[in-house]
């Protein structure tokens, strides 16, 4: 056996992005040029130990002999100590060299007495110990923390490891960087060991940590720089409650007991003078040179710039000359610095930096509430002040934490209830943090029992209501009865009660009932001096869609034209919600992704929510159906893992539509159904709605056009477009279509009269074209439909809406094959065609193609899969499926998951020429020969 037979490593053990390190160093050792000797440099905690065991395990596994030693800080000054670990599992080859080699061994490992030997005897006898073992088997030494071995042994191994050449031994040491050692290392190959890359660091952290919060996780993962050990010790020195991100995380992540005894010794080693001027670099965050000398001067006046030297000689901190910053060599340094204070100083370090952060008020004021023990109502009003500015930012988290701190230090119970309800109100509206919302809630209440009618506790009730039981109209009533018993005198400048109104804006439409309506009508007609213009245009395109006036457009226009650069995610939300039915979300797509990144990021979830459903419709419309369900997918888990379950409905219902246009009948009904069994109990009727139009594009897909026209007429009656039901604007076209199918003619014409004499034509240009097309198909006469639908169709805009789009050229080339304009039917449907194709839209591709061949027109439908065979697992699926079995039942029996059943659904019904599970067994049996496997 040779090093050549060590194996690259590539999977040795549970290690997590260590194959690339693990390869290098087999290399190193298998190579015929190779000296015989690596040192193995890394930082504390990069994992030099594990990487050194795979690699212990590895050769011994080949044959090799291993002979591991670890270096032990009591045993550094006992001669020989390492070399004894060493030279144990070679007793039995030690009798085999000559007397002289032999007897000055036994003596120096302490198997025999006698003279102390020689130390030139010692290291050739330890030499010629292991070159009669290596003529057994090859040999590899392995020592760890080298550091900390004893002088003579050290000695002993600088000898043998540069007389390794062309032997069957080898040498691998482990230290960490700037570290003394006995060993002379000079001349040897060194290998640094890295961190971990940022895949594999998530990776690790994942497969430990599975429940952190993603945006604790960010936390750890940056504060750990790939670290190994800080990558598993900071999560488990965290709280529960800041594991889950229900609680703020400090400033300074503190450290678990391992990484304690690795990196707090080296700062607790170092000057008074040195450790003050880290600690205030520390807990400064940013480490500008004038700002840590400005602050030392106001705490001592002794301490200087001079006294940063033994940490820069023990490579803690460097100073970045172009920057003229500090810069810690590591994350972790900078918390043991922290968790190495005292709390006097720490207190005494904030106060002198908020003495010379006089222009940064919002660092000045976190400074001055760490610095402050008692309260104090000057400092407790400056961190209020901070709170609002930070979150102005976005930032929905550190201004809860501004808020609750400002609370701990407010003299009176009144403010401090006040502070308590708007972080819970923060907490429960925008970061998701549910539980820690109710928490604040009962502290504010403790605080002053009369503050249960504020604004923010009823705000923050409210989510916690819907969240919970989902019951709108006790949440709308609680809502109500505080705007109206508020003291804010109807002020539009007053933050609180416009959030509130918005909030409250927000229960009408999930209620969609006119008696939600008018308190929120009434509160808007008194705001002074005037109501603001997002309010009141939101308002009117909810309340009353269909009737929404030009002037209403232009201010929300406006709105829109300033978007752009727009920072509060708040706002960039309750913009997108106005835009919905104005089919402008394409505008906000830009400030809409920014929210995106920002919550993938941690930051607030119900905001990131907000957007997830905005882009998801936008893309919907715009023929992006895989990014619309990849934005669903994202939100349902988000929902989940936040705790924001009721506005889950935003994704079933986004999904839903794709699912439905796609041909998914099974997974389209499926999220209708959920839809309406969890809407229904709960008075949300607009969400009754939205499920109804899900069902209204899949009963389009089957062809029942019966079903069609019930669903679209249970949202608003044949012939109006009733308030208060916003879906109406949507599903107008299929509910004429559907009464024209259905011997409904009056219907038809009614309704298309309803549309034209609205103003839905005016709400977008995917809208007009709609409306138009809707005309055409109502009119009575050839020549005048065809007026219509080529109005419709060359109107400006109307490119941008691919699915509408072809809808209405699928019509329009309907009615001309139907009035025997054979060629001039064919290109609309060919145009209709190749969209549905391209989009997946298989149902209407396949009405495409019916069409087309009546015209007498050759086409190769790619979607049309009647008549290929199945597989032979998915023959098993469809007879499964046939027999009743749900996805979740089937998935159980072949061990995957559901939604690769209903993958695997989608490719079974246009085989067997279907459209749904119900007509799956007589496909089967109709032909089974053709399907066999």
């Amino acid at each position: 056996m040779s090093f050549d037979d060590l194996p690259l490593m590539g999977a040795v053990g549970p290690l997590v992005g260590r194959d690339r390190d693990l390869e290098l160093v087999s290399g190193f050792l298998a190579h015929t040029g190779f000296s015989g000797a690596l040192l193995l440099r890394g930082d504390p905690g990069v994992g030099k130990t594990v990487v050194l065991d795979a690699l212990a395990r590895s050769a011994a596994d080949t044959g090799t002999c291993v002979l591991r030693i670890a270096g032990v800080q009591f045993e550094a000054d006992v001669s020989y100590a390492a070399l004894n670990q060493a030279f144990l599992p070679l007793r039995d080859v030690l009798d085999t060299l000559d007397g002289t080699h032999r007897e000055a061994l036994r003596v120096a490992l302490g198997f025999g007495a006698g003279q102390p030997p020689e130390r030139l005897v010692v290291l050739n006898a330890a030499l010629a110990l292991l070159q009669a073992a290596a003529a057994r088997s090859p040999v590899l030494i392995i020592v760890d923390d080298l550091p900390w071995v004893d002088r003579a042994s050290a000695a002993v191994f600088g000898f043998v490891a540069r007389r390794l050449s062309g032997t069957r031994i080898r040498f691998l040491a482990a230290m960490r960087p700037g570290a003394d050692s006995f060993f002379e290392s000079g001349g040897l190959p060194t290998y640094e060991l890295p961190p971990l890359d940022t895949e594999s660091a998530t990776r690790l952290i994942d497969a430990r940590f599975p429940h952190l919060a993603r945006q604790v996780r960010r936390r750890v993962l940056h504060t750990a720089q790939g670290n190994p050990l800080a990558l598993l010790e900071l999560p488990r020195a965290l709280r529960a409650s800041q594991r889950a991100a229900l609680e703020t995380l400090p400033a300074v992540l503190p450290l678990g007991q391992r990484l304690q005894s690795l990196f707090m010794s080296r700062v607790r080693g170092l000057p008074t003078a040195t450790r003050k001027l880290l600690l205030l670099a520390a807990l400064e965050g940013s480490g500008e040179i004038g700002v840590l000398c400005g602050a030392a001067r106001e705490w001592d006046g002794s301490t200087g710039l001079e006294d940063l030297a033994p940490a820069e000689h023990d490579q803690l901190v460097r100073v970045d000359e172009d920057s003229r910053r500090l810069v810690f060599r590591h994350p972790l340094i900078r918390s043991a610095v922290v968790e190495a204070a005292t709390s006097s100083n720490r207190r005494a370090a904030h106060r002198a930096l908020a003495q010379v952060l006089s222009g940064r008020p919002e660092s000045r004021a976190w400074h001055l509430g760490e610095a402050t023990i008692e309260p104090d109502e000057q400092v407790a009003a400056r961190l209020e002040e901070a709170a609002h500015r930070i979150l102005g930012r976005g930032d929905a988290v550190a201004a809860i934490a501004a808020l609750t701190r400002a609370a701990d230090l407010s003299p009176l119970g009144a403010d401090r209830a006040r502070r308590l309800a708007e972080a819970a109100y923060i907490g429960a509206e925008a970061t998701g943090a549910l539980r820690s919302a109710s928490e604040l809630l009962e502290n504010a209440r403790r605080a002053d029992p009369d503050h249960g009618r504020s604004l923010h506790s009823a705000a923050a009730t409210v989510q916690l209501l819907l969240n919970g039981d989902g019951d709108v109209t006790t949440a709308h009533r609680l809502l109500v009865g505080a705007i109206e018993e508020g003291t804010h005198g109807y002020d539009a400048g007053n933050a609180a009660l416009i959030d509130a109104l918005h909030l409250l804006s927000l229960l009408c439409i999930y209620g969609a009932r006119a008696e939600l309506w008018a308190p929120f009508h009434a509160a808007l007609a008194r705001l002074r001096p005037a109501p603001p213009a997002l309010l009141s245009v939101l308002g009117q395109l909810y309340s009353d869609p269909a009737r929404t006036g030009p002037a209403t457009l232009r201010r929300f226009d406006r709105i829109i034209d300033g978007i752009t650069d727009e920072t509060d995610p708040a706002r960039i939300v309750r913009v997108g919600t106005a835009a919905v039915y104005t089919d402008r979300l394409s505008a906000l797509r830009a400030p809409s992704w920014r929210v995106v990144r920002q919550g993938r990021n941690g930051g607030p979830v119900r905001r990131h929510l907000g957007v997830l459903l905005h882009l998801g419709l936008d893309g919907y419309h715009t023929g992006s159906w895989d990014e619309a369900i990849e934005l669903a997918d994202e939100g349902l888990a988000l929902c989940t893992d936040s705790g924001y379950s009721f506005f889950s409905w935003y994704f079933h219902f986004s999904k839903g539509l794709v699912s439905a246009s796609r041909g998914d009948i099974d997974t389209a009904l499926m999220l209708a159904d959920r839809m309406t069994d969890w809407a229904s109990p709960r008075g949300l009727r607009s969400i009754v709605q939205y499920a109804h139009h899900v069902r209204v594009l899949t009963h389009g897909a089957t062809g029942d056009f019966e079903a069609v026209f019930r669903h679209a007429d249970a949202i608003s009656p044949a012939g109006s477009l009733e308030p208060y039901a916003q879906p109406s604007v949507w599903v107008f076209f299929d509910l004429v279509e559907s009464a024209l199918r259905t011997g409904r003619q009056a219907e038809a014409r009614a309704h298309v009269r309803a549309v034209r004499a609205s103003t839905v034509e005016a709400l977008s240009p995917r809208l007009a074209l709609l409306a138009v097309g809707a005309a055409g198909l109502v009119a009575e006469d050839d020549e005048v439909a065809e007026r219509f639908f080529n109005e419709a169709l060359s109107a400006p805009g109307a490119d941008e809406w691919p699915f509408d789009r072809a809808r209405v050229q699928l019509a329009r080339g309907e009615r001309l094959r139907r009035a025997g304009a054979v060629s001039e039917a064919e290109g609309p449907l060919r145009s209709a065609h190749g969209t549905f194709r391209r989009l997946g839209a298989r149902p209407w591709t396949a009405r495409a193609v019916r069409e087309l061949r009546a015209v007498g027109s050759k086409v190769a439908d790619t979607n049309d899969l009647r008549g290929t065979e199945l597989t032979p697992r998915e023959r098993e699926i469809a007879e499964l499926a046939a027999s009743g079995l749900t996805n979740k039942q089937i998935a159980e029996r072949f061990f995957i998951s559901p939604r690769t059943v209903g993958a695997h659904l989608y490719q079974i019904y246009p085989k067997l020429g279907v459209a749904s599970r119900a007509a799956l067994r007589d496909a089967l049996t109709a032909d089974p020969a053709r399907h066999a496997p």
